[in-house]
């Protein structure tokens, strides 16, 4: 990962400097769960802590960035980070020069994002909004759309998906990562994440809002997107490492995918 002063970052002054976050002015509940916000409120506090709740995205944050700057570069392009929380990946993304916009339904979430952002010396904007409702307000605005991590804490996943297609350009690129429901992620995602190694907070996930990987691919050709590649995160609870691994979708999955030009 490139260095956090160099050349190609979108820098800024923290004095002054005023909030991006958005209020809205009624709750957007379409598409909202307010359990699922209030999980991730309790802990906002504690998104940067490397050795927190939060571990495991920190982890795998450098495995999904080269991820995606590999495979469509970055720099200088404008991204819109779906879901994107604390702004772990949306940080790494404004580091390698991308022009980044966060948003997330999350008020605690934001907030510690927009700080995290000052004090990083970077240029993000964030938003409080729905992805549905902001691509009815920037359709086909962007040539990245990411949606890590976020599509198993919504009670409509497909709508999501549309939302991202919409913001994306033609000829645009897309990423998406989710967790598969099967007996085996139920096994290493819930059981054995959550209530064994404790490196997630109990009730992080529900089992019966995962998402299997045909699910997902119907929803991107529903959404006409094209799918160019699939692989899977695991985790070696040994070496305590995650790695990438094209050959096994059965707990963690990301997905490449491009709009049509």
């Amino acid at each position: 990962m490139t260095n956090a002063k160099s050349a190609n970052h979108r820098s800024r002054d923290p004095s002054t400097v005023q909030s991006t976050i958005q209020p809205t002015i009624q709750p957007i509940m379409q598409n909202v769960d307010a359990s699922e916000i209030a999980k991730f409120e309790v802990l906002a506090h504690r998104w940067w802590d490397k050795s927190s709740e939060f571990k495991p995205l920190h982890d795998i944050n450098p495995l999904r960035a080269n991820f995606i700057d590999k495979r469509s570069p970055v720099a200088e392009k404008k991204i819109i980070d779906v879901g994107c929380g604390g702004g772990i990946l949306s940080e790494a993304l404004a580091q390698r020069g991308a022009i980044v916009t966060g948003i997330d339904m999350g008020d605690a979430p934001l907030a510690v994002a927009e700080l995290h952002a000052l004090e990083s010396q970077l240029e993000i904007e964030y938003q409080k909004i729905t992805a549905e409702e902001i691509a009815e307000q920037r359709e086909q605005q962007y040539d990245i759309v990411t949606c890590l991590e976020m599509l198993e804490h919504v009670p409509e996943p497909n709508k999501v998906v549309e939302a991202c297609a919409k913001l994306c350009k033609p000829g645009g690129h897309l990423y998406f990562a989710t967790i598969n429901r099967n007996p085996k992620s139920y096994l290493f995602a819930i059981l054995g994440a959550e209530h064994i190694l404790g490196l997630l907070p109990k009730g992080t996930h529900d089992y019966e809002k995962l998402i299997k990987p045909s699910e997902l691919h119907s929803w991107l050709r529903n959404a006409n997107l094209l799918l160019q590649e699939a692989t899977g995160m695991t985790y070696n609870p040994l070496s305590k490492k995650y790695k990438m691994n094209p050959n096994d979708l059965t707990v963690n999955y990301l997905l490449h995918v491009i709009k049509p030009d």
